[in-house]
């Protein structure tokens, strides 16, 4: 469901082309909410304002459930908060209060789903990177799968990802690196030239940890997928790579949000420095192999990756063990595919991780 109303504003436009339907259900929210979400926006109510009342509501809805001893509803509900918060700070495209009080709330709803998962704090350089732990509940991991967005999308926004891989046996790691979620509105840290080593430091995360044994494969969403490609090339310990919706070649972007976004993610409003940045990050698959096995996903009607933007990770994959999946329909990062998605990778990472692995217990 997009706006049609020829009557709203471009910036109401922008909001329902980076925001739709489909996004909004793939990333946790209730459908009801999603729809209730763009048409009171399409209808003036502003973009912050009527994802926050949404979230609002449904910690209501919590609070009630979890008073009268209905764990599973309350749980619901907050997913379904969070959710809608990740979504109101995204109206902000650069790192105002406003922006970083959402962010802030979002955290705090989604912290109210533990035990389903741990907070996750990780020291690098001045700052410290965070993110969430998913674990299943049917014992010991037989792997882990750490897993990342872009520019707008972080952490709890793939917690319906983290669900499928759970369910599956895997652990799940949603990391927020350099110049994402509270690892950048919180810590001050951004994205340069050397981000590989924060995203890396995820893995020593999870070598760390003894509940993770196994072998770790990552997943990288949207433009954090060329940031997962630089990782499984540089990093032998990267059994296994997802690469989802990313630019082989980052640019500055046509869509003012993007640019937008991508000076946030990097800290600064000088473009030249932006330029710098991305052009540091461009991907050779002649300088950058990746030995492990890659799988690349694509969706024909994606506006912000064509398959010729990714067919150069498949260049700098093995062959044998890479592997491409196109939904012609696809919308950006498959959003309208979400459910075929997530059980494909899912099933994916466990043949090349679980299956093929000999994984301790204990």
């Amino acid at each position: 469901m997009t706006s049609a109303n020829p009557e709203v504003s471009p910036l109401v436009a922008a909001q329902h082309r980076a925001m739709p339907f489909t996004r909004l259900t793939d990333c946790g929210m209730d459908p009801a909410d999603a729809r209730r979400l763009l048409t009171d926006t399409a209808t003036g109510t502003p973009w912050q304002e009527a994802a926050a009342a949404l979230a609002d509501e449904q910690l209501s809805r919590a609070g009630r459930a979890r008073d009268e001893g209905h764990l599973v509803t309350a749980r619901q509900a907050f997913r379904f908060a969070s959710a809608a918060l990740m979504f109101a700070q995204m109206a902000c495209q650069s790192d105002t209060d406003e922006k970083r009080e959402l962010y802030t709330r979002h955290t705090g709803v989604t912290a109210a789903l533990a035990p389903d998962l741990e907070r996750v704090e990780i020291p690098h350089r001045a700052g410290t990177l965070t993110g969430w732990l998913c674990l299943p509940a049917s014992g010991a991991p037989r792997a882990t799968v750490i897993v990342w967005g872009g520019l707008s999308g972080w952490g709890a926004a793939y917690l319906p990802v983290a669900r499928a891989y759970t369910a599956r046996g895997l652990a799940c790691v949603l990391a927020e690196g350099p110049g994402q979620g509270e690892s950048r509105l919180r810590h001050g840290l951004y994205v340069d030239e050397r981000v590989t080593e924060g995203f890396a430091r995820f893995v020593d995360f999870a070598e760390a940890d003894t509940r993770l044994r196994g072998p770790i494969g990552i997943q990288g969403i949207s433009f954090g997928g060329l940031f997962a490609a630089h990782l499984a090339a540089a990093d032998p310990r990267v059994a296994a790579v997802v690469v989802n919706g990313a630019p082989a070649v980052p640019a500055v972007p046509e869509f003012r949000t993007a640019r937008e976004q991508m000076a946030a993610v990097v800290g600064t409003d000088d473009p030249d420095r932006v330029a710098e940045v991305m052009d540091a990050l461009r991907f050779d698959p002649d300088k950058h192999r990746v030995s492990c096995p890659l799988l690349l996903l694509h969706g024909g009607l994606d506006p912000l990756a064509r398959y010729a933007d990714q067919e150069p990770f498949l260049r700098a994959a093995d062959h044998q063990t890479s592997a491409l999946r196109v939904w012609a329909d696809g919308e950006h990062t498959l959003y309208n595919h979400a459910a075929e998605r997530d059980a494909l990778t899912g099933d994916w990472f466990t043949d090349r991780l679980a299956r093929r692995h000999s994984t301790p217990k204990g």
